[in-house]
């Protein structure tokens, strides 16, 4: 990969999810007035693995899946970021998830770089057994970066805590014992922590909540729309519930429901458990996920994938606040409309990590082979989350930036800094 080129040029390129996280770190690189050299360093990834690899079937066959694992950042710590499983995966969205990872860890100041990884696979059309020679085939691949130092691994869309199992036991039988600290996001019962499973979507609660009493917004009883009925968009929508609010719609990728008397979420999680899907709900409306972004709700959470809002809806969007449990749902073009119709945007390396805070709790945790109890995971889990909404809002009132540019300012600045301090080797 060349890297003596011009920032903005290559932000020009073809809009897709890296391409967005270049647009959003040209602005902020050039608005901070950092150095040509520190730019084009920092909007490279510093390691980027493919891996192409066999899989055993359970009829005999034997299929190649492609892998990747990238590390953009680790200037201020081991690379840490979850593992994708879809079959949408690709090297450039990937590029831009291991970015936003760096902002995240830096934004919540936690000593972590970023990285991010995935399998081009649809998890859902594998055997249980399938899965699992994938995952531990995937994990001999890529445990040239894994490192309890180096690199730690975590859920993603498509994997889960028994994938993160698999992951740590592969790393763990190389090297002849234990390791629990290489990977976040496990079992309680081989080192992962209480809390870890809901942190994301707890999050996402917590800074809704906050940020409605900074903007003035209602909170007892406001209406929510959740796109993503999985880990994190579950979760947030039974917390916003138990909160106080009222979700009138919940969608996953085959669609959507609504009800604005409110939806019983605790019913629509045991309803989607039993059928794979929220569509169907008894007494619900139907509505496409499409449709469920464009509803006059207070909340909006997008939490699926990215590129959701674009300039061709963001016009049509109604809610007063958008919490982003997913990265990226928002387009820049779609920032700057959403702006301008005082929609507050409450970002996605804030919004949604809570997942890498408490992951970070996990790692010290483990290293530490000292665990804490759940009441006080969630206790500090809502004093980084409270506390960064608030620096980010302080930033946003000093400079007049909206939410995502104030925090992506606050984040790209402590990596330059770091980058700054450390110098450049040798």
């Amino acid at each position: 990969m060349q890297v003596d080129r011009d920032p903005v040029t290559v932000a020009e390129a073809v809009d897709d999810p890296w391409t967005m996280a270049l647009r959003q770190f040209v602005q902020v690189a050039q608005r901070l007035g950092l150095k040509r050299g520190i730019q084009q360093y920092l909007m490279v990834p510093e390691r980027e693995l493919t891996v192409n690899f066999p899989v055993k079937m359970d009829d005999g066959s034997v299929r190649v899946f492609t892998g990747y694992r990238v590390h953009h950042s680790l200037v201020r710590g081991p690379a840490k970021g979850g593992i994708r499983y879809h079959p949408a995966v690709s090297l450039h969205e990937v590029r831009a998830l291991a970015m936003w990872m760096t902002w995240k860890c830096a934004l919540m100041n936690l000593p972590y770089g970023g990285a991010k990884g995935g399998v081009v696979v649809d998890p859902h059309t594998l055997s249980r057994d399938e899965l699992e020679r994938l995952t531990r085939r995937y994990a001999a691949e890529i445990a040239v970066f894994m490192h309890p130092h180096g690199d730690i691994p975590a859920p993603d869309v498509g994997t889960n805590a028994q994938v993160m199992a698999s992951i740590m036991d592969t790393y763990s039988m190389h090297r002849g014992h234990s390791i629990p600290a290489v990977v976040t996001g496990k079992p309680v019962v081989i080192g992962g922590s209480v809390g870890r499973a809901e942190a994301t979507g707890r999050g996402v609660m917590l800074v809704a909540r906050e940020a409605a009493r900074l903007f003035g917004l209602p909170w007892e009883g406001a209406t929510v729309a959740v796109q993503g009925f999985g880990n994190v968009g579950s979760v947030a929508a039974r917390l916003l519930q138990e909160a106080g609010c009222r979700v009138v719609a919940v969608s996953d990728v085959r669609g959507g429901i609504y009800a604005d008397r409110g939806l019983d979420i605790a019913a629509v999680q045991q309803h989607a458990a039993a059928t794979g899907s929220v569509v169907g709900f008894p007494g619900a409306a139907a509505v496409s996920n499409a449709e469920l972004l464009e509803l006059p709700v207070t909340i909006l959470v997008p939490a699926a994938l990215e590129g959701q809002i674009t300039a061709a809806n963001a016009s049509r969007i109604r809610a007063r606040m958008i919490v982003e449990g997913a990265n990226g749902p928002t387009t820049p073009e779609a920032d700057a409309v959403l702006a301008r119709n005082g929609v507050v945007v409450v970002p996605d390396i804030l919004a949604n990590a809570g997942g890498v805070v408490v992951s970070y709790f996990e790692w010290v945790q483990d290293l530490q082979a000292f665990f804490w109890d759940e009441a006080e995971i969630n206790r500090r889990l809502e004093r980084l989350m409270v506390q960064a909404l608030h620096q980010v809002a302080a930033t946003a009132r000093a400079t007049g930036l909206d939410l995502r540019q104030a925090a992506l300012q606050r984040a790209v600045q402590r990596v330059a800094e770091a980058l700054t301090v450390r110098g450049i080797y040798p």
